[in-house]
């Protein structure tokens, strides 16, 4: 077994959730391909969902939390990942059940999906802003700025 750096492991919660992203970008292609052979579009608010939330959020967040690795190990950072990743595949199977069958029993389910993937949005809005610090601020709080090169 190989040692790992103190870097590479406060990197590691991004790389997580740049390797979650790249899978719901294959779910987002897979469907979109599906729905352009089939020419049934039915499914395009889970194909937009499933790119914009799954693969786009995911991948942004990811390279927010390896770039600043000081928001990426917080408790609001775990919230955020736990709260997306489990709403969303509830919250897109959940919403295909409702547009392929009509059936909506399952909408207190979706809500409460929707709800805890805008939660998820409000933890990490709330631990950018309590985590990340310019330059600025940091030498204002007495704290030497961090200006090694990264992955040195």
């Amino acid at each position: 077994m190989h040692s790992h750096s103190a870097q590479q492991e406060q990197a590691q919660p991004g790389i997580v959730w740049i390797k979650l992203a790249v899978l719901y970008l294959v779910v987002g292609v897979a469907i979109g391909i599906g729905m352009g052979a089939s020419q049934d579009f039915t499914l395009r608010p889970i194909h937009a969902h499933v790119n914009l939330l799954g693969w786009a959020t995911l991948a942004i967040s990811g390279l927010i939390y390896t770039v600043f690795p000081q928001t990426g190990t917080t408790r609001l950072a775990r919230i955020h990942f736990w709260l997306l990743n489990l709403a969303l595949p509830l919250m897109m199977g959940s919403l295909a059940y409702v547009l392929l069958t009509g059936d909506v029993q399952i909408l207190p389910a979706l809500v409460i999906a929707e709800i805890s993937a805008a939660v998820s949005i409000l933890a990490m809005t709330a631990n950018i802003f309590l985590n990340l610090q310019n330059r600025k601020e940091t030498a204002a709080a007495g704290m030497a700025p961090d200006v090694s090169p990264r992955g040195a």
